[in-house]
């Protein structure tokens, strides 16, 4: 009974019952208080104290009792045991320390990062109003001006009319007055005509202009997009209490679209209402990975995220939020072929993922994976447009997993943006390796998701960091420079340079086009989500190529098109349509143009490359028919006059011949 009443905080007494132990050892035996120089050299267990062996006869009689010094060595042992379990909890506070100080950091730096653009927002927006104020003024001045020369015109005129008027009717009352006959009948004669042509002349009477100048304006509806101008974007979700749920989680098809529904919650545990939250896919195999889907922003808390898988295998599907694994995460999947179901028995097309981040329809024909079991150059052995590929899959030099953006520089090289292997690639024109460079991370001067990749003629290496939101700047060998767009990006997917040195980043996610000058200053931006000559469908903008005339060429993946704006993101034209025909698209990717003006188009979907006149006429195909592409990307034009094209479906990069 006196045992159930003790104190729920036991180890705290525990605590005081040694101190008390070890203080008596340290004196030597202890006199026990009740019997008077009888030594405490028995523990009450029960009672949790010191006893002398008279107490065990009276008040401890029916207790259990044992030496002193065994209770203290167990006491002893008991709690080196909790003190080493407790210093073994000290590495993980001290990650966890580490990490809420990252964050910490990272919610500073996104803080005076936003705070730079509201002030550089409204700056920009106050310099804007400042330059309509003086036009106004400036316009006023010179409608005013130019009314009233017309009214002072008038009034000279009349002044002047006047004044004759006046000056001959002055001399002819004169001579009547003081005038002798003769000198009246001579002026009568000299003004007489005068009079007459002052008395039949037309005046400018009646006012030649008005006296209008208003000022219209209408503020109200400018002050209700002013009061509404901006938001601040976050999210409470957290990774470990956010779920997923669905079939996607366990298995799927092959070839065939499935999903999973992410639902984020709170510390708590409450689901969130809002989105916007910064949710990453992965779906790979322990050698890297193999497929990107399109994660759906519900705006309601909940994500669906779309994917497809091209082949049948045991997967790892990981799902992350602001790069933490959320509940159950990674989660194992098993791909496997359907017995009766063919991707398009039916006659409709399936929709399936984007190699970048989106969906569209695919119709694709891979080769067995082990005709690319070298990271050599190969040449091709039969007579297509191919001349050689170069890579397989995995994590070496010259190998790949999920290449996407290429860039060829003036010098003869070759760039591959390697995204899962966090690195950027360089190979001479004929294939040869010559220098791989990035570190994974989020910090500047490491890479976490390369999508694009651009030379500028100063030969800075110009990438797109999809994940990082933001484009890094390295130096020709790779050394990192400088990084531009972090926290106006959201998802820079292509890249190119304009005939001024100007960068332009194609922001997949935002479905707008950046325009920025290589030291970082954001000269324009258009573009935004819809399905009109001006927008871009879904996350679906890729990537940018420029002409002579320095318009800007992109691919709309998910509006089957092709469209050009000039330098200033004026829209000008657009040119194919969903299908297989010539000049249609299966969701565009890469481009490039020539000398010519000619626009090349990797066809992602179709798995081809076709190549339009300046005006988007079809003109031809590059012949890939031998060893057929699978899901082309990023596509370029080398110095010595040949098309390359990451297809990163085969892991490898391929070099055509091409007649301009």
């Amino acid at each position: 009974m006196e045992e159930q009443q003790r104190s729920p905080d036991s180890s705290s007494e525990d605590c005081t019952v040694l101190e008390n132990v070890a203080a008596a050892a340290s004196r030597g035996a202890a006199s026990c208080p009740r019997h008077g120089d009888n030594v405490m050299e028995l523990y009450c267990s029960l009672c949790d104290m010191a006893v002398c062996d008279e107490c065990t006869k009276e008040e401890h009689v029916e207790h259990t009792t044992i030496p002193l010094r065994d209770a203290l060595e167990q006491r002893r042992t008991h709690l080196q045991e909790q003190l080493g379990a407790a210093k073994k909890r000290l590495p993980e506070i001290e990650s966890a320390l580490q990490l809420l100080t990252e964050f910490q950091q990272q919610l500073t730096s996104q803080k005076a990062s936003i705070e730079e653009d509201i002030h550089s927002t409204f700056e920009e927006l106050q310099k804007t109003l400042n330059v309509r104020k003086s036009v106004l003024l400036m316009e006023l001045e010179v409608t005013y001006g130019l009314k009233q020369k017309v009214l002072q015109t008038q009034l000279d005129t009349l002044l002047k009319d006047q004044a004759e008027i006046h000056g001959c009717c002055s001399v002819v009352e004169q001579t009547f007055s003081h005038g002798s006959e003769t000198e009246e009948m001579l002026a009568g004669k000299q003004v007489s005509e005068q009079l007459g042509k002052l008395a039949s002349q037309e005046y400018p009477l009646l006012p030649q202009e008005n006296d209008q100048l208003d000022f219209l304006v209408e503020t109200e509806g400018l002050k209700k997009s002013i009061h509404n101008l901006g938001t601040i974007v976050t999210t409470s979700a957290v990774a470990y209490e956010t779920e997923a749920s669905g079939d996607g989680l366990r298995q799927c098809l092959v070839g065939h679209p499935t999903s999973v529904i992410i639902t984020t919650k709170d510390k708590d545990g409450e689901p969130c209402k809002t989105g916007n939250a910064s949710l990453t896919a992965e779906i790979f195999t322990p050698d890297g990975s193999v497929a990107d889907g399109e994660i759906l922003d519900n705006k309601n808390g909940t994500y669906e995220f779309l994917y497809t898988v091209p082949k049948e295998g045991s997967f790892t599907l990981s799902l992350r939020l602001y790069d933490q694994h959320i509940k159950g995460s990674p989660f194992k999947l098993k791909v496997t072929k359907s017995a009766d179901v063919s991707p398009s028995a039916d006659g409709v097309k399936k929709r399936v993922k984007s190699p970048g981040s989106g969906h569209g329809k695919q119709r694709l024909a891979k080769k067995p994976a082990s005709m690319f079991s070298t990271s050599k150059r190969k040449e091709n052995p039969i007579e297509d447009d191919m001349i050689f590929r170069v890579g397989t899959k995995g994590r070496n030099k010259g190998e790949f997993t999920n290449l996407q953006g290429v860039a060829a520089s003036l010098d003869g090289n070759i760039l591959i943006a390697d995204s899962n292997n966090q690195c950027v690639q360089i190979f001479s024109n004929d294939g040869q390796f010559l220098n791989r460079f990035g570190v994974r991370g989020r910090s500047p001067g490491q890479l976490q998701r390369p999508t694009g990749v651009a030379v500028h003629p100063n030969g800075d290496i110009i990438i797109a960091d999809y994940d990082n939101k933001w484009v890094s700047i390295f130096s020709s060998d790779g050394k990192f420079k400088s990084k531009i767009g972090a926290g106006k990006l959201m998802g820079p997917k292509g890249v190119s340079v304009d005939k001024n040195g100007n960068l332009i980043v194609v922001d997949n996610k935002a479905c707008s086009v950046f325009i920025f000058q290589l030291g970082g200053k954001l000269l324009t931006k258009f573009g935004s989500r819809g399905n009109g000559d001006k927008q871009f469908a879904g996350t679906c903008p890729h990537f940018a190529a420029v002409n002579n005339d320095n318009e800007i060429i992109i691919t709309d993946f998910h509006n089957h098109s092709v469209k050009v704006f000039n330098s200033e993101g004026e829209f000008l034209l657009k040119f194919g349509s969903n299908g297989e025909g010539n000049g249609q698209f299966n969701a565009p990717t890469g481009v490039a143009v020539d000398v010519n003006g000619n626009i090349i188009v990797a066809d992602w979907g179709n798995s081809r490359i076709q190549v339009f006149d300046g005006s988007g006429s079809f003109l031809s195909y590059i012949n890939t028919s031998v060893e057929p592409l699978y899901g082309p990307q990023g596509l370029a034009l080398t110095s010595d006059g040949h098309v390359v094209v990451a297809d990163s479906g085969n892991h490898c990069f391929k070099v055509y011949r091409y007649l301009q």
